[in-house]
């Protein structure tokens, strides 16, 4: 099992950047996929970005290609989802999660989920 923990969300302005950070706990957070996912009000959690194991396949959601990176430190057991040129689209609570396996989008694949962190981006 293993817990997840987001943090680095907050409010910034169209066009600036922000980097969300996810501390997973427990010693085998190498052999978990890593994705991040983002939800508004009303509406189903979106798959933003993913990372397998190792670091060499990562998929990101057409809405947030070129602007947006995932990385992954697995030494410090953290996963990154650096974002720049934000949008007020991008307006959502953002959450990591984490699947053992192959490399998945689907939010149903991912079994472990953190608490989420709110990124606010006003025009």
């Amino acid at each position: 099992q293993v817990q997840l923990a987001e943090s680095g969300g907050g409010l910034v302005q169209a066009g600036g950047s922000l980097r969300l950070s996810c501390a997973a706990s427990g010693r085998t957070f190498s052999s978990y996929t890593m994705g991040w996912f983002r939800q508004t009000p009303g509406k189903e959690r979106d798959f933003v970005a993913g990372i397998s194991q190792g670091g060499g396949r990562i998929a990101y959601a057409d809405s947030v290609k070129g602007r947006f990176t995932i990385s992954r430190d697995n030494a410090r057991n953290t996963v990154y989802l650096q974002m720049n040129s934000l949008k007020p689209e991008d307006t959502a609570v953002y959450s990591c999660a984490a699947k053992s396996g192959i490399f998945s989008s689907s939010v149903r694949a991912y079994d472990y989920w953190g608490q989420g962190t709110q990124v606010t981006v006003s025009s």
